[in-house]
């Protein structure tokens, strides 16, 4: 039977929740969905142009569309994760990696044994975790083997084997770290009852274990036995350390999960953290490649349902960022302050950090990759029509009107490029007008770079506000740029960036990339603007006082300047420096005149 057209497939969709699924003209799977009203959101694919390059490119080739109903939205999330994981679809971010995590076990034995591993053995045994590196589970048992003697051994510890002297106390018993169960030292009440009590610690409750330690010291001390007791104090301080590190709010806060997303262009970071009694027990960050522009919403939901189920999470409460729906039998609590914000916060902190450190190692390993999505990054803020490779930022420097100039800085691929920089001196407007000094040099620079058909930028920034906005585009508009070049200003002190057109300003994040690089632009400008108009404040002292000596001319004056730069440092010149490049006559008086030595 032939593939119906999709108009007729988009017509035929329910109005239901359910999962979709894309195919191409060969049958191969595309591409994998849920959605609260199916036919509203696959036919959104269809009826506009998406910025996302991968989208487009996915909605033409797009041949087939299946789909399963179901009763509720949270239903679509579980299948949506089951489908992705099976059928792997190219367009939809992987989830799912082959990384084997270690548990800790306690296994179903008389005489339990409590030790690592990265197999589940369904045998009956309890298993802790998994954790997301060896180093957790090791600082763990370390602390385990500190406050109890458990056995180490593989041995059958059966009560017959016991009665009948199968086994023999091995070198753990007479060092002091096993009480030899296998020689029937030791109950196996009294040892199972420890095992409890570990239990309890890797659940995240301290609480019983520091009861019956504080109890079991004040009775050896008591009966006078001191060293003892002092043993049993060294045991309540390393599980009090551990309960300190671990225990970052309320201990009443248990069996909650909570899950934050931090995202760029590119990447998602969603981080999760366990909590019981108050004390963090796991923590791990999962990093989603994005596909088609995924929201924040979406890579979530598909997270925390993936984490749920890869760490076997049967909490009935999560802390999220936002909304999101997952049924009747999951809680869902978005804090806006108090103990819960405070996790989530510090959830957020560790999703920012992952980031971070990705963003570090991809600019030292792949430098090219870095630029492309701080680029990719600045178009998507700045809502620009193309990347910025070239940016260039305008500044104007004058003290009390004096010696008026202009500093245009360059950067290319988001870095500073010294050899483009510019100096403009104002030449045709008299005292201090800054709004006509940027018209100026705008037109200037671009009529310049028009005639010697030089690359225009893809960017210009106008360091100054509306104002020098608005003289920016006169000149912009004489020479024809107007929609060739996109041009913003920023205002000097709230970072606010000005459209032409809008009055309305932008607001950045003061912590993104785009906002920093803007930043370093307008800064550079300053500088370089700044360093300008102090060379020629320091000529013009230079030049003034030199007039004034007399027998020195137009000719001596101008190779003076050119030389020296300023005053202080023809002071600080000798006789002797200064007739290397005046003449000896000539740097006589001058060094009379100010005093200057002749070595």
């Amino acid at each position: 039977m032939e593939t119906p057209s999709i108009a007729l497939q988009l017509q035929t969709l329910p109005d239901s929740p359910g999962v979709y699924q894309y195919y191409d003209k060969e049958g191969k799977i595309l591409y994998v969905g849920k959605a609260k009203n199916l036919k509203k959101r696959v036919s959104s694919y269809f009826n506009k142009v998406h910025d996302n390059a991968k989208t487009n490119v996915l909605v033409k080739k797009i041949a087939e569309i299946k789909h399963i109903v179901v009763s509720t939205e949270a239903d679509a999330l579980l299948l949506e994760n089951n489908l992705i994981k099976k059928l792997q679809p190219r367009y939809n971010v992987m989830l799912k990696d082959d990384k084997t995590y270690p548990w800790i076990c306690i296994k179903k034995e008389p005489f339990s044994r409590i030790f690592p591993t990265r197999r589940m053995v369904k045998d009956g045994s309890e298993y802790f975790g998994p954790y997301t590196n060896f180093k957790t589970v090791n600082t763990i048992l370390d602390m385990i083997k500190e406050l109890y003697p458990l056995r180490t051994c593989n041995y059958d510890l059966s009560d017959a084997n016991i009665k009948s002297g199968k086994y023999k106390v091995c070198l753990e018993y007479h060092i002091g770290n096993c009480k030899g169960p296998c020689e029937g030292y030791e109950p196996l009440a009294h040892y199972q009852k420890q095992v409890d009590a570990i239990r309890e610690i890797l659940k995240g409750n301290f609480k019983d274990s520091l009861r019956d330690f504080k109890k079991m010291m004040q009775d050896l001390a008591a009966e006078m036995k001191f060293e003892a007791a002092q043993k049993v104090k060294e045991k309540i301080e390393t599980l009090e350390n551990y309960q300190s590190r671990s225990t970052i709010l309320n201990p009443k806060i248990s069996n909650v999960d909570v899950f934050s997303i931090v995202s760029d262009e590119a990447m998602a970071y969603v981080n999760f953290l366990q909590i019981a009694h108050g004390a963090i027990i796991r923590s791990h960050t999962l990093e989603i490649k994005k596909k088609l522009d995924e929201t924040d919403e979406e890579l979530l939901a598909l997270a925390v349902i993936e984490l749920r189920e890869r760490f076997h999470l049967t909490t009935k409460e999560i802390i999220l960022p936002f909304e999101l729906d997952f049924g009747d039998k999951i809680k869902v609590t978005v804090p806006q302050l108090g103990d819960k914000k405070q996790i989530l916060e510090l959830s957020q902190r560790n999703a920012k950090y992952q980031r971070l450190e990705q963003l570090k190692q991809i600019q030292i390993v792949d430098p090219e990759r870095h630029t492309n999505r701080i680029m990719a990054q600045m178009q998507k803020d700045l809502r620009l029509p193309t990347e910025p490779r070239h940016i260039e930022c305008f500044d104007n420097s004058n003290i009390q009107g004096t010696h008026p100039v202009s500093a245009c800085v360059v950067f290319k691929d988001g870095k500073p490029s010294k050899k483009d920089y510019r100096h403009f001196n104002i030449k045709t407007v008299e005292g201090p007008n800054d709004f006509a000094s940027m018209e100026e040099v705008v037109y200037r620079r671009y009529k310049r770079m028009l005639d010697e058909n030089q690359p225009l930028p893809q960017l210009i920034i106008i360091d100054g506000g509306k104002g020098q906005l608005s003289s920016a585009l006169k000149s912009i508009d004489d020479l024809g740029l107007r929609g060739k070049v996109a041009i913003i200003g920023i205002a000097k002190r709230l970072e606010e960036l000005f459209y032409p057109g809008d009055s309305v300003p932008l607001y950045l994040d003061k912590k993104s990339e785009t906002l920093k690089i803007i930043q370093h632009l307008r800064n550079e400008a300053h500088r370089f603007g700044i360093t300008h108009h102090r060379d020629k404040r320091s000529k013009s002292a230079l030049q003034t006082t030199i007039e004034t000596i007399p027998g020195i001319g137009e000719k001596t004056m101008l190779a003076l300047i050119k030389h020296f730069k300023s005053v202080k440092r023809l002071k600080l010149a000798t006789e002797k420096e200064i007739s290397e490049v005046v003449g000896a006559s000539k740097a006589k008086k001058i060094s009379e005149f100010y005093n200057i030595s002749k070595s």
